[in-house]
């Protein structure tokens, strides 16, 4: 991966193989972003954008030769798109994405200098973490390394706050973030064959290691003893057994702070998702190996949350298990009783994402924490409702879900908002267990939600519960774009990130009524 400095070093004398700058896009025309160049360098450039055919578009970068104007030889520009209204000085998202483009762009060249404007911390991480996130390659199946251009290796972001306290502590954080999304990428890039429910396990110990973070695994002996029928249920097919790993996180503040908020993340950790009996189309089959980012955004999130010694207790729990047809394998029509003693009817065997949720969120209940958000790749119908790049939110209580979108949003992640209409649950009933893996064709993905719903205590459950549907967002089939490489992305770790770090500032907060799914909040509940 590669490394971060800051240097207060002018655009003009910094040392570096390329030096990146800033160009927007408006109706008078491309212009240059105030970059610290020399004033005849920048004339020089600023005459040269309608040659170039650069226009400041997003995504857009285009190299030229300095002519030893400064001591980089190579000055790539890098569009970032319009201003917002009359700002001056592009939003963050808008630097973060155009600092990974470039980074990326210049995959090949050892060390890049940023000289994007970083007026203030937003702004600072908000480069840093483009400039990171966009140097990233997944190349280690490659048997020849010869073809392969090497992502830029050291990133020198300019700042004239480079030696505070304050900038170094944003750059640190920066550099944790970048390595748990790039991790978290690499285990969805992994081919399955490597990658199932034992060997993810080993990984998540090893992830681990010399952190404050507890790991316990649960094999399949372990999970047939402690009634975990979802998870065995899912594993029936395969000759990997599944496993349930527990991630427990104590910041050294605990010790004197009882009041530490306590975070329960759970994840989604399908290794390969063929549908099971209910088989998927071969067409796009390849792409279930990333069936378990959730588990990988967990697992990450909670390592990340522990480098940085977040002052937030963390429990995580990542549901592992191959979802596989053979004569073993679990049916349409099976019961099944899940954690907890609850009884849930198999109708569709590729509904198996919510089966393994079920345990692992009876689990994270019972642990008493006081928010519960789960991630997972669960229904083909959030690509449907919301497409590639954004994500669902769904929640039993309106503040989480807000608090949610609002941290997204600032992190760089697409989320939206979605309600889980009480309605919906009636299409679960079964004839013959407590409760049926399908529902309703239409709003899949809000059925899905009201399913897992039942696990956390209901619409109107005790304790604060998101759902985040990542299905499509997790796994980018396409060309790369700004930070974001083809495969896995990484999606979820900034915003579950962002919560804890929010958690630890603000603490859990209040909840209110929840308008939208009619359920009591947790002061109504306690006023009854």
């Amino acid at each position: 991966m590669a490394t971060l400095t800051l240097s207060g070093s002018s655009p003009a004398t910094v040392s570096a193989d390329a030096l990146v700058v800033g160009v927007v896009s408006g109706p008078g025309g491309p212009r240059l972003l105030a970059s610290g160049l020399p004033t005849a360098a920048a004339r020089r450039v600023s005459a040269a954008l309608p040659a170039l055919g650069v226009t400041g578009a997003v995504d857009e970068v285009v190299r030229m030769t300095t002519d030893g104007a400064v001591a980089a030889p190579v000055l790539a520009l890098t569009g970032v798109g319009p201003l917002d209204g009359p700002r001056t000085i592009p939003q963050p998202e808008a630097l973060r994405r155009a600092a990974g483009a470039a980074i990326r762009t210049l995959a090949g060249t050892r060390t890049v200098a940023l000289g994007l404007p970083v007026p203030d911390a937003g702004r600072l991480g908000a480069v840093a973490e483009g400039g990171l996130l966009g140097a990233y390659a997944f190349t280690g199946y490659r048997s020849r390394q010869d073809g392969v251009t090497a992502p830029v290796a050291r990133l020198v972001l300019l700042t004239d706050t480079a030696r505070s306290r304050a900038a170094r502590a944003v750059a640190q954080r920066a550099q944790v973030l970048a390595a748990a999304v790039h991790a978290t990428r690499d285990l969805v890039n992994t081919p399955p064959s490597d990658l199932y429910p034992r060997t993810f396990a080993e990984r998540a110990v090893a992830a681990a290691e010399g952190l404050p973070i507890k790991v316990t695994v649960l094999d399949e002996r372990r999970l047939a003893r402690g009634g975990y029928g979802g998870l065995l249920g899912v594993g029936l097919g395969s000759s990997r057994p599944p496993r349930l790993v527990r991630l427990d996180y104590t910041p050294a503040t605990a010790a004197t702070d009882a009041a530490a908020p306590h975070l329960a993340l759970v994840g989604k950790g399908i290794t390969f998702d063929t549908g099971g009996i209910s088989l998927k189309p071969p067409a796009g089959m390849e792409l279930m190996k990333s069936d378990m980012a959730g588990a990988a955004a967990v697992l990450h999130t909670v390592v990340a949350a522990a480098k940085l010694a977040l002052p937030v207790r963390i429990s995580g729990w990542l549901a592992l298990a191959e979802n596989m047809p053979s004569g073993t394998a679990q049916r349409p029509s099976d019961v099944i009783t899940a954690r907890g003693g609850r009884t849930i009817e198999v109708l569709n065997t590729d509904a198996e994402g919510r089966l393994v949720m079920a345990d692992a969120l009876v689990d994270a209940a019972a642990a008493e924490p006081d928010l519960i958000v789960d991630v997972a790749t669960l229904t083909g119908a959030q690509r449907i409702a919301l497409g590639d790049r954004v994500s669902a939110i769904m929640a039993n209580d309106d503040a989480l879900r807000e608090r949610l979108f609002r941290l997204s949003e600032a992190a760089g992640e697409q989320f939206w908002p979605m309600p889980l209409p009480a309605d919906l649950r009636k299409s679960l009933d079964s004839p013959v267990a407590d409760i049926a893996n399908m529902g309703e064709k239409s709003g899949g993905m809000l059925v899905a939600g009201v399913f897992l719903a039942e696990f956390v205590g209901g619409l109107d459950g005790p304790i604060p519960w998101a759902h985040l549907d990542i299905a499509a967002p997790a796994f980018h089939g396409g060309r790369p774009y700004g930070y974001t490489a083809s495969g896995g992305t990484g999606v979820a770790v900034r915003t579950l990130l962002s919560l804890v770090e929010d958690l630890g500032a603000h603490g859990p907060g209040p909840r209110r009524r929840d308008d939208t799914n009619g359920a009591l909040t947790g002061d109504d509940r306690r006023a009854t």
